[in-house]
């Protein structure tokens, strides 16, 4: 049995890990949940998992009636903090959109807490300090990501020596094929329809332009501890093939499944054991196809800009984030182009001063300055 904490409990991801302790009850059981202001949704949570803390991040949200009653409620970023830290939890799976889970991330590798990360911005913002704290404190990272989960399973038990690639495999989203011309003139509805996962709006869009994978490249750099050089994507449209490992034989593992995220989610909570579930296995008879094709770093050029700031490290990383944070958000309000994303993300990177192993404090700082250049670049 695993006690985990899940924050970030009302998104997509948070909502997957519920039917996953629904599915495995023998094994995963809820001690602490999170939200920030779906609060209809949390009242159906904390009633379905009664004995389960809860935290409110949005101070100003009011705490639904009878909740706070015979059970542990905490509030705003603090709060995160304590339900990450729960003494009876064993641990804390991280489906915070956003750079919100950093800090609870690192004070439940120091509570001695494993972690399930599905927020990829801790780790590329962070990755090299969260995973030095996970090494000193003798902790498990496991990934929920699909395709770094998917990596996982397959390097699992091999000399990390006889790696030869990481290959991450993107849905290339649904303008993969689409002319570059055509991209100025893309509505956020567009963006917003992605052909095969049910996400979030910003992880949506971060599909559609590439950036997902590109942080995901960063991501798997820190997780797996490879260079840059030894990652690379594939664009794979029926996103059967969550990702591969390409070792120095020639040799190929790939993980497969259907496109659910519990499948993942389920691994991580049980890790390094399989149990049996309720989820539909994959058919290969009703596969008509399965598809890769190079992407297009010169029409999505997110790929270069995420290879640029894994290579050089320190604060760029950051830079990289925080700028698109603020032009999704600005595309979504139609402030910004959709090719105006990328162009904003990388003149404020080329205007970064980087600094190379930079304190957790500069990476909190550079976040900050990213965030306020690229509004500056916004169109009046």
């Amino acid at each position: 049995m695993k006690n985990v904490v899940v924050l970030g409990a009302t998104g997509s991801i948070g909502q997957s890990s519920v039917k996953v302790a629904r599915d495995i009850p023998g094994r995963m059981r809820i001690v602490g949940l999170s939200a920030h202001h779906n609060l209809a949704k949390m009242s159906e949570l904390a009633r379905e998992f009664p004995e389960a803390a809860l935290c409110f991040t949005d101070k100003e949200a009011p705490i639904p009636e009878g909740l706070g009653d015979c059970r542990r409620v905490f509030r705003g970023e603090e709060g995160l903090v304590e339900l990450a830290t729960l003494p009876e939890a064993d641990m804390v799976l991280i489906a915070i959109v956003g750079t919100g889970g950093l800090k609870p991330a690192l004070a439940a590798i120091e509570a001695g807490k494993d972690l399930a990360i599905a927020s990829k911005e801790i780790l590329v913002m962070a990755g090299e300090a969260v995973m030095e704290a996970a090494r000193r404190k003798g902790v498990k990272v496991l990934p929920v990501d699909s395709e770094h989960n998917a990596i996982f399973q397959c390097l699992e038990g091999r000399d990390p020596a006889h790696v030869q690639r990481l290959i991450l495999t993107a849905s290339g989203g649904p303008f993969r094929q689409s002319p570059a011309e055509a991209l100025r003139s893309v509505t956020p509805a567009q963006a917003l329809k992605h052909p095969t996962w049910s996400m979030g709006a910003k992880i949506t869009i971060d599909s559609a332009t590439l950036f997902n994978k590109g942080l995901e490249m960063i991501e798997a750099r820190w997780l797996f501890d490879v260079g840059m050089d030894r990652i690379d994507v594939v664009v794979h449209p029926q996103s059967v093939v969550h990702s591969m490992v390409e070792f120095i034989d020639g040799s190929v593992l790939a993980q497969l499944s259907r496109s659910d995220m519990c499948f993942p989610i389920q691994y991580a909570v049980t890790w390094p054991d399989r149990v049996g579930n309720t989820l539909k296995p994959l058919d290969f008879a009703q596969l008509s196809k399965i598809e890769f094709e190079a992407p297009r770093p010169d029409v999505f050029p997110a790929l270069k800009l995420a290879r640029w700031a894994g290579e050089v490290g320190g604060t760029l990383p950051a830079v990289l984030n925080a700028a698109n944070e603020v032009a999704v958000a600005a595309f979504l309000n139609g402030k910004l182009s959709f090719p105006g994303i990328w162009e904003t993300v990388g003149s404020v990177m080329e205007e970064h001063e980087v600094i190379a192993r930079a304190p957790l404090d500069a990476i909190v700082e550079a976040d900050h300055w990213a965030r306020r250049r690229a509004a500056e670049k916004l169109p009046s």
